[in-house]
């Protein structure tokens, strides 16, 4: 019988880490920061990861994983031998340009959704639909989530600081348009040496001459080992709401997760948070035994709206909570704008957003940042709705 030959002309997109460049690192930069950290650069090939730029950060303890191709989103992170990040059935990352955000009846977003931080906006977030009270046609019909997520950076660079003990990605995406809104967003992703977080700092542009409607949601995504059957979501909060009847269902566990479930359809919990004495938010994630932790730092004046998505279907569907900080709530967009959450930019003006990552990999730092948010939640006696209520979500 006669050998057959074959030959790979098209590797999985997985496959190339060999296009593996060093930017900079600890043997190279002659710079006065210890330990062994790196800044790294990868292209993807193969499959809709064509193209793909992956600039991979680590400070020694963490790596993370930015993608200037997809809106400066972050891909995944380890923390040491903890995967960070979630298992989609998106596997790799997707180039925008495979995307057309118009199909599925609007959802097409979902086609390249795998991100540990995937950010929405920047003109609109939350289901798609024909927004009867947009300023001119153009912007009328909206496709879920917005554009921000499939929108390539420009000027990306990276850096040290030596004086800060830093290393940082920054990029910058344009969402232009010629008689629409004219929104530029630079990112930058910073690591600190030794430290098991990650810095985000945005900063939205409104580059016209008339002011603009801006919604900006970070859907910060989360799965094993810290998402399992007994994991708790910890939040200060005045008030919450569930976003519908499926929601309601569970409202007296909607702090707890259930192992994956078949059958299982997603419920959210939309959050009035509180700041503590450093006008600060936090909320906690944490696994069942409290040995691994996942917590978001943002400040509620800069984003007032929280929201908990609850998705623990199968793991082979995606079994992922989102743990959402914004500018709104992902409702339609005609409604946040009737409860005043769709903020108007200014010419020239921009909008600035801090928010950390953090990674809690023993039960002393779990324990720690738990007692962190119970203190701030002390202050409050909060209101839990057993029905959806307004100006939560629509009611009528």
């Amino acid at each position: 019988m006669t050998q057959q030959q074959v030959t790979l002309i098209s590797p999985q997109a997985e496959a190339d880490m060999m296009q593996d460049e060093v930017l900079f690192d600890w043997r190279s930069s002659g710079q006065d920061m210890p330990g062994d950290w790196s800044i790294r650069q990868r292209t993807l090939r193969g499959g809709v990861s064509e193209g793909v730029l992956v600039i991979e950060l680590c400070n020694g303890p963490l790596s993370v994983s930015v993608l200037p191709t997809r809106g400066m989103g972050i891909w995944k992170a380890e923390c040491g031998d903890i995967p960070v990040g979630w298992d989609s059935p998106v596997k790799q990352p997707v180039n925008p340009q495979y995307i057309d955000q118009t199909s599925r009846n609007g959802l097409g977003w979902l086609d390249g959704f795998n991100e540990l931080l995937c950010r929405c906006g920047l003109s609109f977030v939350g289901p798609p639909g024909i927004d009867e009270d947009a300023t001119s046609p153009i912007e009328s019909q909206l496709t879920l989530h917005g554009r921000i997520a499939n929108i390539p950076a420009h000027t990306v660079e990276v850096g040290i600081d030596p004086d800060e003990q830093t290393l940082w990605v920054r990029g910058v995406c344009d969402e232009t348009c010629l008689f629409g809104p004219q929104l530029q967003l630079t990112s930058q992703v910073t690591l600190k040496l030794g430290e098991a977080s990650i810095g985000i700092h945005d900063e939205i542009k409104n580059l016209g001459s008339k002011p603009t409607d801006l919604s900006l949601l970070y859907h910060i995504n989360v799965g094993h080992p810290f998402l399992e059957a007994g994991s708790k979501l910890s939040l200060p909060f005045r008030s919450m709401s569930p976003r519908d009847a499926r929601a309601a269902e569970d409202i007296e566990t909607w702090d707890t997760y259930l192992k994956p479930t078949p059958g299982y359809a997603e419920q959210a919990y939309l959050f009035d948070v509180t700041a503590d004495d450093r006008m600060r938010s936090s909320t906690l994630l944490r696994n069942a035994v409290g040995d691994r932790g996942f917590s978001v730092d943002f400040d509620p004046q800069q984003l007032p709206c929280f929201t908990q998505w609850k998705c623990t279907q199968p793991e082979a569907d995606g079994y992922v909570t989102g743990l959402e900080p914004g500018t709104c709530f992902p409702n339609f967009k005609s409604f946040e704008r009737k409860q005043g959450r769709i903020p108007r930019l200014g010419s020239r003006e921009t909008f600035a957003v801090d928010l950390t990552l953090g990674i809690h990999d023993t039960a002393e730092r779990v324990t720690s940042a738990v007692e962190h948010v119970s203190s701030n939640q002390a202050s409050f006696e909060p209101t839990v709705s057993s029905e959806p209520v307004a100006p939560f979500v629509d009611t009528q």
